[in-house]
């Protein structure tokens, strides 16, 4: 079995790299999923957050107002430490208990962990190898802004509150360049792709 993680910041276009191992063959574990999961309504997770930040970041259906909170805590380290405390650990288990189940069942998979903030709280070293999707900070704004619907003071702020990506560079074992179009984005999975497999003594395509 072989552990990836695999990060970018906000924008970058890592969602889109993520689907393409997917279908490539790769066992996908996306932890901002997962970061859903468990503060979805009648959760203990989303109790924790109500307490710590008040009702004003509930929808009226009860649901975790994301875009709302990302408001209050995106530009205040203080309130994203805050939130994060709550929601790491409970991701962490969650993810756990999935890694346990592929072990027992795809001993020979090459398990890919979506993880956003994998540089920020310094995660690299849980992973065999770590790859990085790299888009100017630049495109990053204008997807968010077009793609997301974001303003820009939000968009940035955003950007801002995530690890630069010089960091996240040099933690990296393969980057893939997404600012171009999705043929080249689609050429770099590949490459990536056949030298996972490889490492993970698979035959490419299974």
């Amino acid at each position: 079995m072989l552990t990836v993680g695999l990060t970018g910041g906000i924008g970058s276009g890592k969602s889109e790299v993520s689907r393409r191992l997917a279908a490539l063959g790769a066992v996908v574990i996306d932890a901002d999923q997962v970061a859903r999961e468990v503060v979805e309504p009648g959760t203990p997770g989303l109790d924790r957050v109500v307490e710590a930040f008040g009702d004003r970041v509930l929808r009226a259906d009860g649901t975790l107002d994301r875009e709302g909170l990302g408001r209050i805590v995106f530009g205040d380290p203080e309130k994203l430490a805050a939130l994060n405390a709550i929601v790491h650990p409970l991701v962490g288990e969650r993810i756990t208990g999935v890694m346990a189940e592929v072990q027992r069942d795809h001993p020979d998979a090459v398990i890919v962990y979506d993880v956003p903030l994998l540089v920020e709280n310094n995660l690299q070293d849980r992973y065999d190898v770590v790859v990085v999707v790299a888009a100017s900070p630049q495109i990053q704004l204008r997807r968010l802004v077009e793609q997301r619907g974001m303003t820009e003071a939000d968009a940035q702020a955003r950007i801002d509150a995530q690890a630069p990506l010089a960091d996240k560079l040099a933690v990296a074992h393969y980057v893939i360049s997404n600012d171009a179009d999705l043929a080249a984005l689609d050429a770099q999975v590949q490459q990536v792709w056949a030298v996972l497999s490889e490492r993970a003594g698979r035959p490419i395509g299974e």
